[in-house]
């Protein structure tokens, strides 16, 4: 990707001819500060958590706020590839005059500010508060002012408007509050977690007062004041644009009806069919769930360190995609990416991501696979439990080896295969981890699914493939891209 920046011949020969009092204004403005990617990658992160959404609808968030992020950038520097006729549904993107000047960093956050106003309008006072203080911060630290100031953030809110156009026509508002009834029958995915496993007590950073008759902790009449929006954090009630995680429920059963971003079609990537149901001993079903079994039974501690790392809830964390983009933004510094790198990286792990969901959860509701627990419980033993809480959606594929394939092919396919240091996890009490290559953390999040004992080894392994398969897809529409800082590999 040619990063060469470069002002039009009419600007340069302007600023040879103006005066002393107006040269100032033909300045070629400084590049795009990397760490104001980074700084919004940490934001989106804890609003998502904050926020307490599902991981599909982080999953959206993040891609549109990456893809804007982007956009931003490339509409004011014409050397940098616009994504218009990449992504599915969007077919043209505001861009600068040739002619004339742009500061791209406002432009970019005039674009990410008025996308965020949109996808969290429904969000808490506190997270869109801190979303325009953000915003307002990185402004103001730019310095720039006059002219070049009112037509960047001018041209970022062009971009950021066609951004929202775009997001309005993908399906996401048709799916909101649509019924859904599983279908019943042997093998078939039931939501039978039980309450007391995952309706959190405690009011912290991390967690919120959540009960068996308010799941989503939503507010409700007689019981609303400053101290429970700030504390507990309680959300309106009903179809909204950042539904919070409910456990009681189900996520997003039509999640793959949502229109993918670089797929052709959710099913694209094709996979295998899972396990035939059976409940004897020696059937591959079986098997796969005993294998589950003996995990959880023999579970190390290093073992539960890995499940807890990797856990990644929604409701608690920042879900799996904040996860791998809080990866990808580690590796801004890391590699000493430039401000325009850094966001084609952040864009297209976003859109990586984001498909992987949409592939992954139309699988998982075409199949409607038993999940281990309730399969082990009915065959091997009635008590049985789980390490983490089994999750409410359908077995067949999963998700997080899905995502974290898709993640690690992109990352793999742009940097190279480099080890790293992963220290997203730290606010939620793990200590750092090191990896030796993306591909080795994706999966070892992908086996800690078996330890968590909600997944049978054949889903780990063929929703990497998926994931593995969504990132190859995706890569093949972010073309041109930068050179590779290391090796290809892993």
């Amino acid at each position: 990707m040619n990063m060469t920046r470069t002002l039009p011949a009419r600007v340069r020969l302007a600023c040879v001819i103006a005066t002393a009092a107006s040269a100032a204004a033909c300045a070629r403005p400084q590049p795009t500060d990397p760490r104001m990617v980074a700084e919004w990658m940490h934001a989106l992160y804890g609003a998502v958590r904050v926020e307490r959404v599902s991981p599909p609808v982080a999953s959206r968030l993040f891609a549109y706020a990456t893809v804007g992020l982007y956009s931003g950038i490339s509409g004011a520097n014409h050397s940098v590839p616009s994504l218009a006729g990449k992504l599915n549904g969007l077919t043209a993107l505001p861009r600068g005059d040739a002619n004339q000047s742009y500061d791209e960093t406002l432009s970019a956050v005039a674009a990410e500010r008025l996308i965020l106003d949109s996808l969290f309008r429904d969000g808490l006072p506190t997270t869109r508060a801190a979303l325009d203080r953000l915003a307002d911060s990185l402004t103001t630290a730019r310095g720039a002012t006059g002219a070049l100031a009112d037509r960047s953030i001018e041209l970022g809110r062009r971009v950021g408007l066609a951004i929202v156009a775009w997001s309005h026509g993908d399906g996401f508002d048709s799916t909101r509050g649509r019924p859904y009834v599983p279908p019943k029958g042997p093998g078939l995915w039931v939501n039978d977690a039980p309450v007391s496993t995952y309706a959190t007590q405690n009011v912290s950073g991390i967690s919120q007062v959540v009960v068996a008759g308010n799941p989503t902790n939503a507010r409700r009449g007689g019981a609303v004041s400053d101290r429970g929006l700030i504390l507990d954090r309680q959300k309106a009630a009903g179809p909204t644009t950042l539904p919070a995680a409910n456990m009681a429920g189900i996520t997003e059963p039509y999640w793959g009806q949502i229109r993918p971003f670089a797929l052709a079609t959710w099913d694209e990537c094709t996979v295998p069919l899972p396990p035939q149901w059976s409940p004897k001993p020696g059937t591959p079903l079986y098997e796969q769930a005993k294998h589950v079994f003996d995990a959880v039974k023999g579970l190390t501690p290093d073992q539960k360190t890995m499940v807890l790392y990797w856990a990644d809830n929604g409701g608690e964390s920042g879900t799996p995609a904040g996860h791998w983009l809080s990866i990808a933004s580690q590796m801004v510094a890391e590699k000493h990416l430039s401000g325009d790198e850094a966001a084609w990286l952040m864009a297209q792990t976003g859109v990586s991501l984001a498909d992987a969901f949409t592939a992954v959860w139309g699988y998982k509701f075409k199949y409607n696979v038993i999940r281990p627990r309730t399969f082990i419980r009915s065959t091997m033993d009635p008590a049985w439990e789980p390490t983490i809480p089994t999750p409410p959606f359908p077995e067949y594929l999963s998700g997080h080896s899905t995502v974290s394939g898709a993640a690690a092919g992109t990352l793999t396919s742009v940097l190279g295969a480099i080890a790293f240091e992963d220290s997203t996890s730290i606010p939620l009490g793990h200590a750092v981890r090191k990896f030796s290559s993306f591909r080795a953390a994706a999966e070892e999040a992908g086996l800690s699914r078996i330890y968590a004992g909600i997944h049978y080894p054949v889903s780990n392994v063929e929703g990497g493939n998926l994931g593995r398969c969504v990132a190859a897809k995706v890569a093949a529409r972010f073309v041109p891209a930068f050179p590779k800082h290391d090796a290809p590999g892993g």
